[in-house]
């Protein structure tokens, strides 16, 4: 288990890396330059020796390998830098400070994804070609369907403009959460469901669930200790993927909704070519993603003693 843990870590370091050299690849190519953006609409006169000390201020006269370095040296000493656009202000504090919106975003979410999706998916399969049946179909195939910013729009419309039951944006009281969380939950339901239906319908008609019947237990208890138990698997694998790419709607939907979250930072921050937020971010992002799958690998052994064995 340590050597298969180490190598996963080491795996998970180099992916890191190599997403981090990609973004900075890829912010120096941009068009654009952040000291143009720094300077504002050009209204004051400035002279070119002022840009270089601008730039030579901020390192970006040195060579682009040596800007790599001095910037990963730093992240790996938890020196995130500081921003370009917001002077003096360190990234770490704007993200820490947008941390709590999104972490608050994606785990009522997600709960509110499992607590609806996982008994929606059940019923579904246990009375198959019936109206809960049907209707898990529909309402799965349009929360896959539809984009998170066309259904952030039109719930804004309707329950904002029209019916102004709740704010269509900011988080000035803890009803701001209310649209942006079905926004993300809705999508999140869907893959859910239908992955509970298919793995439910998949043990059904197997061998230990007829032994189980033919052993007297009742229906509902083949169905919770033998059924359900069994399915773990591939609902845990697609909660983790989930949880794992779930940011990428959170940009949106916090985009949509003016919420001042990660996801918002992150589409300013690219927006502004500020250099130093974007590429922590992603870093963040990155080691994330390897972290949450190393904990979905670990719950497997959790949840089914198979993988512990072997």
């Amino acid at each position: 288990m340590t050597s298969y843990l180490t190598f996963r870590i080491l795996k998970g370091a180099f992916v890191v890396v190599l997403i981090s050299l990609l973004t900075f690849i890829v912010m120096r190519v941009m068009p654009g330059d952040p000291v143009y953006l720094l300077l504002g609409d050009g209204q004051i006169p400035i002279t070119d020796a002022q840009i270089a000390a601008i730039r030579a201020k901020w390192g970006l006269d040195r060579p682009l390998p040596e800007q790599y370095l001095v910037w990963g040296s730093n992240l790996l000493r938890g020196d995130f830098g500081t921003s370009l656009i917001r002077p003096g202000v360190p990234v770490r504090h704007m993200i820490f400070e947008a941390i709590p919106v999104t972490a608050t975003l994606n785990f009522y979410a997600i709960l509110l994804a499992i607590v609806v999706a996982i008994p929606f998916g059940i019923a579904a399969a246990v009375r198959r070609n019936s109206i809960v049946d049907y209707s898990s179909n529909v309402v799965s195939a349009l929360g896959i369907a539809t984009p998170n910013f066309w259904l952030a729009l039109m719930l804004i419309v309707v329950f904002a403009l029209y019916l102004r039951w709740l704010p269509p944006f900011g988080l000035r009281t803890w009803h701001g959460y209310i649209l942006p969380v079905i926004v993300i939950a809705t999508e999140e339901m869907a893959v859910l469901m239908r992955i509970t239906r298919g793995a439910v319908l998949e043990l059904l008609p197997q061998d230990f669930v007829r032994t189980a019947r033919s052993k007297g237990l009742s229906e509902r208890g083949v169905l919770y200790r033998h059924v359900v138990s069994n399915t773990m698997l591939p609902i845990i694998t697609v909660i983790g993927f989930r949880i794992a790419f779930i940011l990428s709607g959170t940009i949106i939907v916090e985009t949509v909704f003016a919420l001042p979250g990660i996801g918002r930072l992150f589409v300013d921050s690219v927006l502004r070519l500020d250099y130093q937020v974007v590429q922590s971010l992603v870093v963040v992002f990155a080691v994330l993603v390897v972290v949450v799958n190393l904990l979905t690998d670990m719950i497997y052994a959790l949840v089914d003693p198979r993988i512990r064995i072997s």
